[in-house]
């Protein structure tokens, strides 16, 4: 006879063997669209050289922020592959270095925000109300200005530093999200599992975080993995007019301010910070279509 175990773990199974199913299909549906591909492996190409950064920089000295100064504005060469910025250092290195920085702000920013977002949406929307009407006031000022310059606004009373350019972020860019499963939640709490799960009792805070979050996941990944490149823009233009990373830090933005005033001779200096936040956004903006193609019903082919 079969153990308790073992039947245990068999009707397991069975009753999540349609999951199984879709997570399959859903996996090789994203697979075979070759640009969201591309885009994963370039993001997992950057972690890789985020994580061993200091061992394969040419300079890793130079890449933390140490002057070298005797080698000052070289053009790029076979000893500097990218060249030298106006303190020496080499840009090559400080690109490496640099990884690390967009990676871990848009990650732990876009986290922030869905962690803070989608339980207040998703409360807001499941009971309505005078509740409901406070918080999406309360999102409507927030929207009424650009994110971009609401964040200037925060990191400015803050103080410029790049734990407050996050902070910055997270707080003027909360409310899409609320605003997103807000929607979500009014139109999940009409379904007839929600009245199921009412009739049999079941407290409403088991009920949105059983039944309205989960359901409300699709397009809330969708949107983080598109807001994950929109908020490595937004981090390196506040370090690129002063309000985000602070020198000597290897940051992106920040390289692209050190370099604006040599951009006629030393273009070198800016220019691949430049070229690695296009590459770094434009592959998080392909793997969210490829998501958007698997998770939105409405998008699938």
């Amino acid at each position: 006879m079969q153990s308790a175990q073992t039947i245990r773990l068999a009707d397991w199974r069975v009753r999540h063997q349609s999951t199984f199913d879709e997570a399959r299909y859903n996996v090789r549906v994203f697979f075979k669209d070759k640009l969201a591909v591309l885009g994963l492996a370039i993001i997992i190409f950057t972690m890789v050289v985020a994580v061993i950064g200091p061992w394969i920089a040419p300079y890793p000295e130079q890449g933390r922020g140490e002057s070298n100064l005797t080698e000052r504005l070289q053009a790029p060469s076979a000893k500097h592959l990218m060249g030298t910025d106006n303190y020496g250092r080499d840009v090559l290195s400080r690109v490496i270095y640099g990884a690390r920085i967009p990676l871990v702000i848009s990650f732990v920013v876009t986290f922030a925000i869905v962690i803070i977002g989608v339980p207040i949406g998703g409360i807001a929307g499941y009971f309505g109300g005078k509740f409901d009407e406070v918080v999406m006031r309360i999102c409507d000022v927030f929207l009424a200005f650009p994110s971009l310059i609401l964040a200037i606004v925060f990191v400015a009373f803050l103080g410029p530093s790049l734990r407050n350019a996050m902070i910055a972020i997270i707080l003027s860019w909360w409310p899409w999200y609320t605003r997103l499963v807000r929607g979500m939640a009014v139109s999940l709490r009409e379904r007839p599992y929600v009245e199921a799960a009412k009739t049999m009792g079941v407290g409403d805070f088991t009920i949105i975080a059983r039944h309205i979050l989960p359901n409300s996941l699709g397009p809330v990944i969708v949107q983080m993995t598109l807001d994950i490149g929109t908020v490595i823009l937004a981090a390196a233009g506040l370090s690129f007019i002063g309000l985000g990373a602070q020198p000597p830090v290897a940051e992106w933005g920040l390289m692209i301010s050190e370099g604006r005033d040599y951009i006629l001779d030393q273009w070198w200096i800016g220019a691949f910070a430049g070229l690695a936040i296009f590459i770094l956004v434009l592959a998080f903006n392909l793997v969210g279509d490829g998501l958007r193609d698997v998770l939105d019903p409405r998008s699938k082919r």
